[in-house]
């Protein structure tokens, strides 16, 4: 069954580079989708657009009595259909690459449905009225989305072969529980979000709910994340040397130990000075690159063997449309 993808195909087959670079990009929109939407809220722009998929109730797009924060909320949404359009290139350059890989369009479109759900999530965190609940929600989402396209663009470098571990299997899992335990990390500074300084509006807005859980107790909470996320790296770069692990597994190991502790300093900063907006944005802009780091440890730690063109599979019916 021939379909608009294999006709496009036939006539375009990007190279490997390509495909990285499609994959990165998409990477990088995904990571600045998530910046834009902490600066949505910490310029209190959060009601900028009252409702949802319109601006208003009679408008596509912000009126001039909406100001500022509808123009703030309405460039975040328009972001999204650069953001779709980064991954659909991806999409088709893993589609039209030769050999084809499956594996990297499955990926592809993981990452199309994560921002088109993350997009009605978006909606109903403004229908609701900031929920705080979906407002991480929201974040955890975008998260998820980043992930997805960080191992797209590490499977992009690599072939399509079995996974082989370059240690033990034990030290593999570690690394997972790392990664366990900076998601929680993540997870726990949107509920201090939830209950903190920045609900999204403005300051004398108060109808917009917060978490009813005391701020320093949350804060609290979050930081001993980050004192086992540290404990934990730690103990994996002496592991890492005691094992003679891959190099890149020692260095991306060293490289989230660097990224913990500058966002250890930045978040005590923004407790003690409440919260400014500019910490918090650097704050966020610091938890996705924490979350990367912590991603791509385990990547590092196995291998992927190039898989002969005789040996990848055939296309058939069912797969011609993906």
């Amino acid at each position: 069954m021939r379909t608009p993808f294999s006709l496009l195909a036939e006539r375009w087959q990007p190279s490997a580079a390509m495909v990285r670079r499609a994959a990165f990009a998409a990477l990088v929109m995904s990571v600045v989708i998530v910046v834009t939407g902490g600066a949505v809220r910490l310029t209190a722009s959060g009601l900028g657009c009252t409702t949802w998929p319109r601006c208003t109730g009679d408008s596509l797009t912000p009126t001039p009595e909406m100001g500022f924060h509808g123009v703030v909320e309405f460039t975040n949404r328009m972001l999204t259909y650069v953001l779709s359009a980064a991954v659909g290139w991806a999409i088709l350059a893993a589609r039209c690459h030769r050999p084809w890989r499956h594996s990297m369009t499955r990926l592809g479109w993981a990452q199309f449905w994560l921002v088109m759900s993350n997009a009605v999530l978006g909606g109903i965190t403004v229908l609701t009225g900031l929920n705080p609940y979906t407002v991480a929600g929201h974040m955890i989402a975008a998260m998820a989305l980043v992930w997805v396209a960080l191992l797209m663009w590490e499977r992009s470098k690599e072939g399509d072969g079995a996974p082989r571990l370059s240690v033990a299997r034990p030290i593999h899992q570690l690394s997972y529980v790392l990664v366990a335990v900076v998601g929680l990390l993540v997870a726990a500074g949107t509920l201090v979000t939830g209950a903190g300084h920045h609900p999204g509006t403005p300051q004398d807005n108060k109808i917009v709910p917060r978490i009813p859980i005391d701020y320093d107790r949350l804060a609290q909470f979050h930081a001993d994340f980050a004192f086992v996320s540290v404990g934990l790296t730690i103990a994996l770069i002496f592991v890492f040397a005691a094992v003679k692990a891959p190099p890149a597994a020692k260095a991306r190991t060293k490289e989230l130990l660097a990224v913990l502790l500058l966002q250890g300093v930045l978040g005590f900063i923004q407790y003690f000075t409440d919260a400014p907006e500019l910490m918090v944005g650097l704050h966020m802009l610091g938890a996705t690159l924490t979350w990367i780091a912590a991603l791509r440890i385990p990547l590092a730690l196995r291998t992927r063997e190039e898989v002969a063109l005789e040996q990848l599979p055939t296309q058939t019916p069912q797969t011609a449309a993906v």
